[in-house]
């Protein structure tokens, strides 16, 4: 198991866009990915999940990866997280 903390930098949070495009790149890894947030925890390639955790701009956000490439799938999900800066 891999994890690591960013902040979503993300005016709208992950809400939407930004929520759709983490879910499809969540996707394409075999491992389990997690966001964790205020107590809560959601599955990266569910959009209802991701957008469920109300996930605001500001926010530190906590990326938990499982299975056979966890260390790839955070760093990719977090790169990705960091970009969203609109």
């Amino acid at each position: 198991m891999v994890s690591k903390e960013v902040i979503v930098k993300s005016a709208t949070g992950l809400h939407a866009r930004p929520a759709t495009l983490l879910v499809k790149k969540a996707s394409s890894f075999k491992s389990d990915i997690t966001i964790e947030f205020d107590g809560k925890k959601a599955n990266v390639k569910s959009l209802i999940g991701v957008l469920s955790l109300g996930v605001t701009k500001n926010a530190t956000i906590k990326i938990i990866a499982s299975g056979d490439d966890e260390g790839l799938a955070v760093e990719e999900v977090t790169k990705l997280i960091d970009s969203l800066d609109e």
